[in-house]
């Protein structure tokens, strides 16, 4: 397989393996697209269950009444923001 790589990329690259990081651009491709796949196989088996209970505490606090319009959070992040100017 041949990959052509953008002028960036390269220097990137060699600017990696001339600083040690790498001891080749070809070691370098290698580790960075093996890093890749395992973040995407991670991404890809993720079923998103740590998040159910976010979510539930999320609806239960909307049911509750426990919320800002987002009129009321703009309004407040200008606030915010105008308070933190010299």
């Amino acid at each position: 397989m041949s990959i052509t790589l953008t002028p960036e990329q390269e220097a990137w690259l060699k600017a990696h393996v001339a600083s040690g990081d790498f001891a080749s651009v070809e070691e370098a491709a290698r580790q960075l697209i093996d890093e890749r796949i395992a973040e995407r196989a991670t991404e890809e088996s993720d079923d998103l269950a740590w998040a159910k209970p976010f979510v539930e505490a999320a609806r239960a606090a909307v049911a509750r009444g426990e919320f800002v319009s987002l009129e009321e959070h703009k309004a407040f992040n200008v606030a915010l923001l105008a308070s933190l100017r010299p």
